[in-house]
């Protein structure tokens, strides 16, 4: 060894320096003194070089295969470095910010704005998010992380956080537990659904009805449909549970920050009582009476796709519920081909939360406050339902309620303290997504990044040429509003 350090050229101690300092820099700006476990590696990289011994092996076949191992090795450190603090591709894969972001838009992700997360699950595949893709046979499917070491939540200091309008790309909060079979679906919202139509002659409590009432109701529910999919495995696959980093990935606008009440009324949203500013290609849904056809011009002049025209309502095809934009509602009335144009019955069943009947819908909705990290909030029976997961799935707590008493960790509580930041997130195609109105406050800790542009755009309505949406390429996302 003594021998390769005197012989190593003076411009590989060079290159190590330069590495070392950088190396330094990002333990310093993650706070982590692991790194120094990774310096006998970068001092054999350039310096005694121990590693590189299949370079002069004699048989070319080893030289072969270690080239490609020693390049897969590194792409694939690089990738996991880049993807878990700097970077991240994202796909939009449902209609729920149309028109703003379209199904088929890719996205460049960057994590430094709001700060990266060091890793709860630091062993995993790079690029995979919680399971392995299709494209490898062997492993698709299964789970693409360990499970341990799992460390707790802590975020690097990013340039910025999160502000109200930002489209933000976070994991799924409801998503801690999934049906491997039916992994689109919430898996919470499954179980009441299954369990009501199980108890079919269970009458819903009232609003007014008291706390141990309505959990008793809600608790029943849950629990026979949970033994339905248990039972029915083929149809639901297993039910498992995935940390917080390794839960799908959703995109949303934020339109609610720590601290505020928000609340919804007549579909405009309103902010401690103040009306928030209404994205410029927000839609809601309406019935839309159709007495002709619409040409393919128009559909992709006005943005309107197949799947906006799915949803077939009258037994003989005219009646369609949509999506529209402001823009594209008017086009619509103007355009000859219908009849009349109607806000569509607001939707209103299984809300969050899912364990308490308020009555509210998605066009009426709330109010409802959104808690902030180190401030407090009166506990009730009546309001617990709405912070009973912050306090237990998100804080970690042990949460009981004992006659008409609350504890937490086993002491009586009157008062809670929020240790996160939460958000409100909802999508621009207001009637048609599953958002913080179905599954509640989005957590600090679940935030991955801020979309930074679209890189590429495909659309599944059209072939050829006209397959890629070639006017937006690289459109900055920071932009839309």
């Amino acid at each position: 060894m003594i021998n390769r350090i005197k012989s190593a050229p003076r411009r590989q101690w060079i290159k190590l320096s330069i590495v070392l300092v950088l190396w330094a820099l990002f333990g310093l700006w993650v706070q982590s003194w692991l790194g120094v476990l990774a310096l006998p590696l970068f001092f054999d990289a350039y310096i005694t070089k121990y590693m590189d011994w299949w370079k002069t092996h004699k048989n070319a076949t080893v030289r072969l295969v270690m080239s490609w191992v020693d390049a897969i090795v590194f792409a694939l450190t690089a990738l996991y470095f880049l993807n878990q603090f700097f970077f991240q591709n994202y796909v939009i894969p449902s209609s729920s910010l149309e028109k703003t972001l379209l199904t088929g838009d890719y996205l460049l992700v960057e994590k430094v704005g709001y700060g990266p997360r060091i890793p709860e699950t630091p062993l995993y595949m790079p690029m995979t998010q919680h399971s392995f893709p299709e494209w490898m046979p062997l492993l698709a499917g299964k789970m693409s992380y360990f499970d341990n070491p799992h460390w707790d939540y802590r975020r690097v200091k990013g340039s910025g956080q999160v502000e109200l309008g930002d489209i933000v790309v976070f994991n799924y909060p409801a998503g801690d537990t999934v049906a491997l079979g039916h992994q689109e679906q919430d898996y919470y919202r499954m179980c009441y659904m299954h369990g009501e139509m199980m108890l079919p002659t269970e009458v819903r409590p009232a609003q007014d009805a008291p706390y141990a009432e309505q959990q008793a109701y809600y608790a029943k529910l849950r629990e026979v449909g949970r033994q339905l999919m248990l039972q029915n495995s083929q149809e639901f696959g297993d039910i498992v549970y995935r940390p917080a980093d390794r839960r799908e990935n959703y995109v949303k606008r934020c339109v609610g920050l720590p601290g505020q009440t928000l609340q919804i009324k007549h579909n405009q949203i309103y902010l401690d009582g103040k009306k928030m500013f209404r994205p410029e290609k927000v839609q809601q849904a309406y019935y839309v009476h159709f007495t002709g056809g619409l040409t393919d011009d128009f559909l992709k002049e006005h943005g309107i796709t197949q799947e906006d025209l799915s949803q077939i309502i009258s037994q003989d095809g005219t009646v369609r519920q949509m999506p529209l934009t402001d823009e594209a509602r008017e086009a619509l009335r103007q355009s000859g081909a219908v009849d009349s144009i109607a806000p569509a019955d607001p939707y209103g069943e299984w809300l969050y939360p899912q364990n308490k009947a308020t009555g509210w819908t998605c066009s009426d909705y709330g109010p409802i406050w959104i808690p902030k990290a180190g401030e407090s909030i009166a506990l009730t029976l009546d309001n617990l339902p709405l912070y009973e997961r912050c306090i237990k799935n998100y804080e970690g707590n042990r949460l009981e309620v004992r006659g008409t008493t609350i504890l937490i960790n086993g002491k009586p509580a009157t008062r809670y303290t929020f240790r996160y930041n939460y958000y409100w997130m909802q999508g621009d195609n207001r009637d048609n997504s599953a958002d913080s109105r179905f599954w509640g406050f989005v957590p600090e800790t679940h935030i991955v990044g801020k979309p930074l542009f679209i890189w590429l755009s495909t659309d599944k309505d059209r072939g050829g040429l006209d397959h890629i949406r070639w006017s937006r390429l690289f459109k900055w996302v920071g932009g839309i509003r």
